[in-house]
């Protein structure tokens, strides 16, 4: 049994990408896995640490 409600729901969201095929995404800078992904300015994919405050592309 999950010693909180935020272990449970971690445990929830990795076995769904999993099951997806895909990976989590972590800021380089910190290693965060709170990233939001943004519309870059040239139209391309870029993403924002929303912990830091970290952009990469």
């Amino acid at each position: 049994m999950p010693a909180s409600i935020l272990e449970e729901v971690d445990r929830l969201l990795g076995a769904a990408l999993t099951r997806g095929k895909r990976t989590r995404l972590s800021c380089p800078s910190c290693g965060s896995a709170h990233v939001a992904q943004v519309l870059g300015d040239n139209g391309g994919i870029s993403y924002v640490c929303t912990a830091c405050g970290h952009s990469w592309s």
